[in-house]
């Protein structure tokens, strides 16, 4: 459960000082990627970078520079790199811990921001999530991934390379907005995937629920609670952006980020909607059970209704008193078999008519 792993993850810190540089995801063996771009309206540029000290010669430069850093579990080659951009110590803890809420800090020359990026996984039925953190300085942006293998940027990579839009006619906050975009829009992406998930939920409900289908409505709900955790508070993280009371934000980007807020606005509604239909499904099976139960005593009572007069005459018949005058009747036997039919029918009828059955 996602709510547990975060707490084991959180008791990797307890009783560390303020600034300790300690990764608490699963223990990696992976190098850590960084590729750097930089690109203005005339020119763009990509390749690799080996060592933190690279980036040097870029950071004074007048054109836009993004360095995407795979992998956080370095705390040597992450300290370098804060250096490298005056990066406070507390913000490089927080690269490694990836535990962190979504939120937006702003440290006067640089915005931090953190944000989940979440991927439906087909085989496990269930939501992975990874934190993505951006660093939007003056004409550089940094963003940091737990994890190195992809992530959802290669639309704006590929914008970049080709120069479509006006993304590299424009600062480094609208870089951020894109990478933002594209971020909010996947969450639709995994919104579908669990829509899909919840809708085969309900035609199996509907033609035959079994308690299998009761543990996978409680797994839905807790992947849309962790969605929601992790997209509700967004908002909060651009709305501060759109505030802009951080000089990096340009005025020309707000209507972009309005845009962005509205999609996460919409993301919200729509869990909270998957949310009440798993709430009603729930209803809706407990009920079926119910009803279930309720026709097996229905048709169990009027069976042991209709063999309480039987059972009545069987045990008259049945006494072992010697003068009883219907025991020596030649046919008594049929009679007695033709009572109690005739009774059985009549009684069946009589329930019929009052629908009861």
């Amino acid at each position: 459960m996602h709510t547990s792993r975060t707490a084991k993850r959180r008791v990797k810190k307890i009783g560390l000082p303020a600034g300790s540089l300690v990764y608490t995801g699963e223990r990696k063996q992976d190098g850590i990627n960084m590729m750097l771009v930089d690109y203005d309206a005339s020119h763009f540029e990509a390749h690799i970078l080996k060592q933190p000290e690279e980036c040097l010669a870029y950071k004074h430069k007048p054109s836009m520079t993004w360095i995407n850093v795979d992998g956080v579990h370095d705390p040597v080659l992450l300290e370098k790199l804060g250096e490298c951009f005056g990066l406070h110590r507390l913000v490089t803890e927080d690269l490694m811990s990836i535990v962190q809420r979504p939120k937006c800090e702003d440290y006067g020359d640089y915005l931090f921001v953190v944000l989940k990026m979440l991927a439906y996984d087909e085989r496990e039925n269930k939501i992975v999530p990874e934190q993505v953190s951006l660093i939007i300085g003056q004409h550089f942006l940094l963003s940091f991934q737990e994890d190195i293998r992809g992530d959802v940027f290669h639309l704006v990579r590929d914008h970049l390379r080709r120069g479509k839009g006006k993304i590299r006619k424009m600062d480094t906050d609208y870089l951020a907005y894109a990478l933002l975009d594209v971020l909010v829009d996947n969450y639709f992406i995994t919104l579908e995937k669990l829509g899909d998930r919840i809708d085969r939920l309900e035609e199996a409900l509907m033609m035959r629920p079994d308690k299998t289908l009761i543990e996978r409505l409680y797994q839905s709900k807790r992947e849309l609670l962790f969605f929601h955790k992790a997209v509700w508070p967004l908002r909060e993280v651009i709305s501060s952006l759109i505030r802009r009371e951080s000089s990096l934000i340009q005025a020309s980007t707000i209507p972009y980020l309005r845009d962005v807020y509205d999609h996460v606005v919409q993301a919200v509604d729509s869990v909270e909607i998957y949310r009440e239909m798993l709430t009603t499904m729930h209803d809706l099976y407990l009920s079926s059970v119910s009803y279930r139960t309720n026709e097996i005593m229905k048709v169990l009572t009027i069976i042991a209704t209709i063999f309480m007069p039987l059972t009545f005459l069987a045990g008259v018949y049945g006494m072992n008193f010697r003068y009883m005058p219907e025991l020596e009747w030649e046919y008594g036997y049929l009679l007695i078999w033709i009572v109690m039919l005739g009774l059985g029918i009549v009684m069946l009828a009589y329930f019929k008519k009052k629908k009861w059955m």
